[in-house]
């Protein structure tokens, strides 16, 4: 295992989920790999996290087995299209 949180943002692609990933970022939280979830509509779009171009990913197609942290920043609602 590489050093540091094996994160998934779900929500990365909004405001509060950029927040978040730039707050990660600016902290120096201890992260290992960063994976930006979104709906399919924002999947395949590019953000940048700690120098690093990231990809964002389907939310409903992640296998959530490999994140040991996740955040939800989006509304209750939206967590539908995760089965």
């Amino acid at each position: 295992m590489s050093e540091g949180w094996n994160i998934a943002v779900l929500g990365a692609t909004g405001a509060v989920g950029e927040a978040l990933l730039e707050t990660l970022a600016e902290r120096q939280f201890p992260v290992g790999e960063i994976y930006a979830l979104a709906r399919n509509e924002s999947a395949g779009e590019q953000l940048r996290f700690g120098g690093k171009t990231i990809t964002v990913q389907d939310a409903a197609e992640f296998d959530w087995t490999q994140a040991q942290l996740a955040f939800f920043c989006r509304r209750q609602r939206s967590y539908r299209c995760l089965g």
